[in-house]
């Protein structure tokens, strides 16, 4: 998927998580908008541009969550439960993101749609 492939060239370089997150922030909030949860913070102390602090997204029993520092984690829960939290690479939370859509996208036409949306 292009979206993997964007995931895997990614590097460390601050400069370029800070923009590989506001983009996938936006994809992932009109692709998944109610499972999407995008915190921001101001840029600076006066100003009004916001930045992406964190990403988090709910997919039935899993949540995924990067931050702009890059650490990025899968947790599982049980009825509201945390019960398992793994940290991850930023590539293999986008891996593991994208392959938990792609197992949806096989169930349900939403699913597939929102799939869709987020890799083109």
């Amino acid at each position: 998927m292009d979206f993997d492939l964007d995931a895997a060239g990614l590097r460390a370089d601050s400069a370029d998580l800070k923009t590989y997150l506001e983009v996938l922030a936006r994809k992932l909030e009109l692709s998944l908008p109610a499972q999407t949860t995008v915190t921001r913070r101001s840029k600076g102390l006066l100003s009004r541009e916001k930045v992406v602090e964190s990403i988090a997204v709910t997919l039935g029993e899993f949540r995924y969550e990067v931050r702009a520092d890059g650490q990025a984690i899968r947790a599982k829960a049980v009825r509201g439960v945390t019960i398992k939290t793994e940290p991850l690479e930023l590539d293999q939370w986008v891996h593991a993101l994208t392959s938990e859509l792609s197992a949806r996208a096989g169930e349900s036409a939403e699913a597939r749609a929102a799939l869709d949306r987020l890799v083109n």
